[in-house]
């Protein structure tokens, strides 16, 4: 592969290295270089451009990515089409994701040029989540490493197992003092912990602690139909020679493996009877906490047999110290043909740089300023319109009599731009994939512009925050995932979000604007007079 600089006219066929913005121009990297390109440079004064090459005997970035990502390819996985050197690979069914480990390492020790990276092994996994990436650095490689990588690769190295037990039975023990508010709360996490796997608890039963009435109740389970079984103890296990393990013997099953070195989840016991698992459950697993026990479970409702080896090898990172949410299914967008984007129209502040008047009561072109904002987001493809009022809220809320949208009141406006970010954040419904936060006073952003935002907004490509942007600088509004909600929930005082842009640039895209529509907010009388004008 060449690499390295050229006129604009002999870099013809070659890929640029970086990205370049000369005055107007705007030339990003991974762009091919052609007789518009060509004549783009050359109108911007650029003499000079990097700019890499194939050789013969080379295979480009994407090629070489598509190929490998799809001989790691197994069952219940899908690959998006290469671009800009990654393929990325996706589940295509709910389930736990089963990984050839050596088989990953033998591809990422081929070349440094080659990487492949993936969830961890046995995470359990929804449809349309994203579990692995091939990516290339260089712009491209020799078609000799591509072939050692798919070799390397076997008969595919990542699958999903789907989730084939669907008919649990749940047995509580009781002691005094346990009061039944605790069963009713076990069973709820419970039936919400097997939900993504489709399972279902068919009977419940509700026992003494003792080894005489829990044996016949787990019979009664594996009677009913139940494919795995799960014991929550009144008291802990504490030997194998307690309850739950003698009940499991007495019915002529058998304990397979009691304890594991993970922090919570110490005391969890696998066994099973008539061949179906039986699970004692740890104290944590009441608890709908991330802890070990759904480790085992989610790989056993995958119909994968934990043995004592796998168990006792799950020591390092077996120390839970954070809650980590489960995932669950997104609900379906009823935007048809976008993202479920809503859009927040923040209308709170107490506009102190036009000192006094409440700008986004003000009028241009016999409209107020935040009816405007509004009534472009109202026709732009977003599923819904929020909007955040405060300062003057009745006299907002007039001002858009009328126009379906939803008020939400920040009571803390007067503390600055980050409460009403906060107020509308926590105000999105749950069926959305993401939120456009726009500001009430820019009347220069129009629908057109809010539609192209949304049309950008790509998770599974990982455009997961989207931007207007011209000449180097950007602007409003910006359009963020709802990963991103956490940390958005967390802003403070008079200031917006620019930092957490900067803190995520590779999730960021830009989509290019003309003229000042993304930039001209109306700060002062000065502003006003200016777009009364204009």
């Amino acid at each position: 592969m060449k690499f390295g600089p050229a006129s604009p006219r002999d870099a013809v066929g070659g890929v640029t290295v970086h990205t370049l913005r000369q005055g107007a121009l705007l030339l990003k990297k991974g762009t091919t270089i052609g007789a518009a390109e060509v004549e783009a440079l050359e109108k911007a004064g650029v003499k000079e451009i990097v700019v890499v090459r194939l050789e013969p005997g080379d295979v480009s970035e994407d090629e070489a990515a598509s190929a490998i990502a799809n001989a790691v390819t197994g069952e219940g996985v899908n690959v998006e089409r290469a671009f800009t050197g990654r393929a990325n690979l996706f589940a295509a069914r709910p389930g736990v994701l089963v990984i050839d480990r050596a088989a990953v390492d033998r591809i990422n020790g081929i070349d440094e040029a080659i990487t492949f990276a993936t969830l961890p092994a046995f995470k359990p996994v929804v449809e349309g989540e994203m579990i692995a990436t091939v990516k290339i650095i260089p712009f491209g490689v020799e078609a000799k490493l591509r072939d050692a990588a798919v070799s390397a690769a076997g008969a595919g190295a990542l699958r999903i197992a789907p989730y084939v037990i669907k008919r649990v039975g749940v047995v509580s023990t009781l002691l005094p003092g346990l009061a039944p508010k605790v069963i009713e709360k076990t069973l709820r996490v419970t039936a919400e912990r097997l939900a993504p796997a489709g399972a279902t608890i068919i009977a419940e039963r509700r026992v003494p602690h003792d080894e005489a009435a829990l044996a016949p109740a787990i019979k009664d389970m594996l009677a009913q139909g139940a494919e795995l079984v799960i014991v929550f103890g009144a008291s802990a296990i504490a030997d194998r020679r307690d309850v739950i393990p003698a009940a499991i013997t007495d019915i002529g099953g058998a304990v397979e493996h009691f304890g594991m070195p993970v922090d919570p989840g110490n005391l969890l016991l696998v066994g099973s009877a008539d061949g179906v698992p039986v699970l004692g459950a740890p104290g944590c697993a009441r608890s709908p906490v991330e802890n070990g026990f759904d480790w085992v479970l989610m790989r056993l409702l995958a119909g994968l047999k934990v043995s004592r080896t796998e168990i006792m090898g799950l020591g390092v990172g077996g120390l839970l110290m954070e809650i980590v949410t489960r995932p669950q299914p997104r609900a379906k967008s009823e935007t048809e043909g976008n993202r479920n984007v809503v859009a927040i129209v923040l209308a709170a502040g107490r506009s102190t740089r036009m000192g006094g008047p409440n700008k986004l009561l003000a009028e241009l072109s016999g409209k107020k300023l935040v009816r405007i904002a509004t009534e472009q987001a109202l026709a732009s493809k977003a599923s819904e319109v929020i909007v955040v009022t405060g300062h003057q809220a009745e006299l907002v809320e007039q001002a858009l009599a009328g126009l379906k949208v939803k008020f939400v009141r920040n009571a803390d406006f007067a503390g600055g731009l980050a409460g009403s970010v906060k107020a509308g954040i926590a105000a999105v419904p749950d069926k959305a994939d993401g939120a456009l936060v726009c500001l009430g006073d820019m009347p220069l952003i129009d629908a057109k512009l809010i539609d192209r935002l949304i049309e950008a907004f790509d998770p599974d490509r990982g455009n997961l925050i989207v931007v207007p942007a011209a000449d180097g600088r950007r602007g409003n509004p910006v359009l963020w995932s709802r990963r991103f909600f956490g940390e958005l929930l967390t802003l403070d005082g008079d200031v917006g979000a620019r930092h957490l842009i900067a803190k995520h640039a590779e999730a960021v895209a830009e989509v290019p604007v003309e003229g000042d529509s993304a930039f001209l907010d109306i700060d002062t009388p000065q502003a006003l007079e200016a777009a009364r004008r204009g």
